[in-house]
């Protein structure tokens, strides 16, 4: 078509659309920010503390909890709702960082997010019903689905899409009627059922009456007992306390910190302030937590959690009087001196190792151990809330041991570190990275130099009956943190206490320095709004790190085996593309692994005795021995067997309801995707190894993103185990769904969702949070 006439059509479009806005302005007045907040609701108005706010828990957040919402929608708190939506998208590959826009931080009024670019789902014009209803778009998503329901039929049509990265229909009030006639399907919720008649109801009401609400309350005295109490802890007057105190922010700052002795349900956040204890908090908001502040002296300060708590980000961290007690002895009793306060230049803020050199390596790693599953679940929730970034260079399925804390080892780790400084620099330092294979080049010599100097350090400093059963970390007889299982979900992941499901393919042992680095790489320094390379670049870089993790455990095998299991692990890659991350050849030459194997499954005994070790701390929460039912425990029990196609064919997450007569059991299927290695970035896919892939059975909840929900009976549980073992097609798979399932069609699924989440938090009222079905299956 000629160019001309295309700049015609698009000079027409536009001309319709600023018609379009003006009749909107006519009809219901100009936008223009409102004041929701009431010290008093009119006589007969909806609630939204205790009608709305359950309903859209129940509803809405399930699918608007996080940065990957819709739109940026975030229906968790008050204030997300009032924040409203926009089109930028979090989760893009983009040449330029973006604006950070994190809820409480990058914007603290309804005024500045519009300037941000955030538009209204709530009516912003005259203050009339009417208005309410047409000017209002969450009214209207919600009035568009309960006119047009989802269709018959148990799979949702192709018009809907469901992948993670659809295009996003970001629609504005004066636009909705378009929105409206193209997809006439959309309505809130979307692609799931509308909302039963009396949650409907409330809602549209609550909307039409304006969407008011009255303030929150002021914290109850015993809250703010412990905030000051804490607060004066955490900001001392000494520098060896600043020091303290910033390195335990870095480290905390995306924390649900809670106080046990109070309600377990009430969390709070660590922040960073201009202003001390006993005023009101000015946050300093920076991209990553170490960025410089801008003021001479930061104040630590606590501060409640405002929005819901959702399984994704949920990182409760316990605040008592014994852990006050473990800090001081670490960080403030320690015989150590701090005579200046380090810099927040980026080339030096990012590098924990030059920051806090100045602390015991041994008070920083306990620190670390004393929590292990929060610090490794860092790097999987932390700050995001979708993690593939991070996720595809790690294996479905594998243990994580802890190299032991004993200070003479430590020594020796730390005379190391004080030596090689700079090869513990990580990506961290810069915003935007435009050519990221330039720098991963440059990181791929640091890391080589790094193993290199490591290997003949070893060498030279440990005896060669060093390595035995003693290197790795007992929990002390009494942590239930020495021994983890991390389980991927394709793009999310679950790190559980205990060493569960199946023995794994591969195994890392983590000591200080690698999980120091993983923090500021994957946590600390990882940017959700950053550029392409800068994600990229992370995502490469953390190939080393897992490769340093695995060459750690590997040293706890015979040669032979070591070389056996690096095949294995790294299928099709050549040798000499590994061998410099993977081996220790100085090292391993003259170091014989001081364990007494007696089969020639050295990986699989390994695994047994380190389970002997760790067994006074295991943890039994997720074992088979929890489902109190023998028979279906036996029948279950099957599951673990399968292989190959059939486990192929079910989806990476599957909560199961099994209904007794003494009281239901719920347990979770987790599908373990095998790969040939994980040193691909793009094609991942090409390495998958279907025929090994295989099934774990855990009792509880596994994972915060279930694909679907099945409910059992008891008496059927037996051929439940069945059908999935039978599995060899598609049309096998949608018949199980069709007997057991409840499919996101389901005309009961709201029913259904309910009983799931009352059941998590019965089972786990710490740990359990709303779980997010945007990765619901349409099968």
């Amino acid at each position: 078509m000629n160019k001309k006439y295309w700049l015609l059509i698009v000079v027409l479009l536009s001309g319709c659309t600023a018609i379009g806005t003006m009749q909107f302005e006519r009809h219901y007045g100009k936008s223009e920010v409102k004041e929701r907040a009431v010290e008093v609701l009119p006589p007969g108005a909806i609630d939204y503390w205790s009608e709305v706010k359950p309903v859209l828990e129940k509803r809405c957040v399930v699918c608007h909890g996080c940065y990957d919402a819709s739109c940026q929608l975030k229906l968790s708190s008050i204030e997300g709702i009032d924040r409203g939506a926009t089109s930028d998208v979090v989760y893009a590959t983009r040449l330029k960082a973006a604006s950070p826009t994190r809820i409480f931080e990058d914007a603290h009024s309804t005024a500045e997010w519009r300037e941000k670019g955030f538009y209204s789902v709530l009516n912003e014009r005259a203050d009339t019903v009417e208005a309410n209803r047409q000017a209002g778009v969450m009214y209207q998503m919600l009035t568009l689905k309960e006119k047009n329901p989802l269709p018959d039929g148990q799979q949702l049509p192709a018009s809907f899409d469901l992948s993670l990265s659809r295009k996003q229909s970001c629609t504005q009030d004066d636009t909705f009627s378009t929105f409206a006639r193209k997809h006439p399907l959309w309505g809130m919720p979307y692609a799931l059922p509308g909302l039963p008649e009396n949650e409907q109801k409330v809602l549209k009401q609550w909307l039409e009456q304006g969407a008011l609400y009255t303030l929150r309350p002021p914290l109850l005295p015993q809250y703010t007992a412990q905030i000051k109490r804490w607060e004066g802890f955490f900001n001392g007057d000494s520098l060896k306390e600043q020091l303290t105190s910033r390195y335990l922010f870095e480290h905390l700052y995306f924390a649900h910190l809670y106080f046990p002795e109070l309600n377990q349900r009430r969390f709070f956040t660590l922040v960073r302030s201009t202003t001390p204890p006993g005023e009101p908090i000015q946050l300093i908001a920076t991209r990553r937590p170490y960025d410089a502040p801008g003021v001479e002296r930061v104040y630590y300060r606590i501060q409640p959690v405002l929005h819901s708590i959702v399984t994704k980000t949920h990182m409760p961290y316990r605040l008592d009087e014994q852990r006050m007690q473990r800090w001081q002895t670490l960080f403030v009793d320690a015989a150590y001196d701090v005579t200046s306060l380090p810099s927040y230049a980026p080339e030096f803020a990012s590098n924990p190792f030059i920051t806090f050199d100045v602390m015991p390596v041994h008070s920083r790693y306990q620190f670390l151990l004393d929590e292990a599953q929060f610090t490794i679940m860092a790097f999987i929730k932390g700050t995001v809330c979708r993690g593939q970034v991070a996720l595809n260079v790690i294996q479905d399925n594998f243990w994580v041991f802890f190299a032991n804390p004993d200070p003479r080892r430590l020594d020796i780790v730390e005379g190391f570190m004080a030596r090689r400084e700079e090869s513990l620099d990580l990506p961290a330092s810069l915003i935007d990275i435009y050519r990221p294979i330039k720098h991963w080049k440059i990181y791929k010599k640091q890391q080589q130099g790094l193993m290199e100097d490591q290997d003949a350090y070893l060498a030279e400093h440990l005896p060669k009956n060093a390595i035995n059963l003693s290197i790795v970390w007992d929990g002390d007889g009494v942590n239930d943190n020495a021994g983890l299982t991390i389980f991927r979900h394709f793009d999310s992941a679950t790190v559980e206490k205990g060493l569960l499901g199946h023995k794994p393919k591969t195994a890392w042992l983590i000591g200080f320095n690698l999980l120091e680095r993983i923090h500021y790489l994957l946590v600390a320094g990882y940017d959700v709004f950053g550029n392409g390379g800068h994600q990229l670049l992370t995502r490469m870089y953390m190939d080393f790190l897992r490769m340093e993790a695995e060459a750690a455990f590997l040293q706890l095998l015979p040669e032979s085996a070591r070389i056996r299991e690096r095949k294995l692990w790294y299928q099709g890659v050549d040798d000499e593309d590994i061998d410099g991350y993977l081996t220790l050849p100085v090292f391993e030459k003259q170091s014989v692994p001081a364990i007494d194997y007696k089969s020639h499954d050295e990986k699989r005994e390994l695994f047994d005795l380190l389970a002997l070790r760790l067994k006074a701390v295991l943890s039994t929460k997720h074992q088979m021995s929890a489902i109190k039912s023998v028979q279906v425990r036996k029948e279950l029990e099957r599951l673990h067997l399968l292989q190959g196609k059939p486990v192929a064919l079910m989806p990476e997450v599957a909560f199961v309801q099994i209904n007794k007569a003494t009281g239901d059991e719920y347990v979770s299927l987790i599908a373990n995707r095998a790969y040939s290695n994980m040193t691909s970035i793009f094609k991942e896919q090409e390495n998958r190894l279907p025929e090994d892939d295989t099934l774990s059975v855990l009792p509880g909840f596994i994972g915060a993103y279930p694909n679907i929900l099945f409910q059992v009976s008891a008496d059927e549980v037996g051929d439940f185990v069945d059908e999935i073992g039978s599995l060899e097609s598609q049309s096998d798979y949608r018949h199980l769904l069709d007997v057991y399932g409840v499919r996101r069609t389901d005309s009961d699924f709201w029913n259904v969702s309910d009983a799931f989440h009352r059941a998590y938090r019965e089972r786990y009222p710490l740990t359990s949070g709303i779980l997010d079905f945007n990765r619901l299956e349409n099968r």
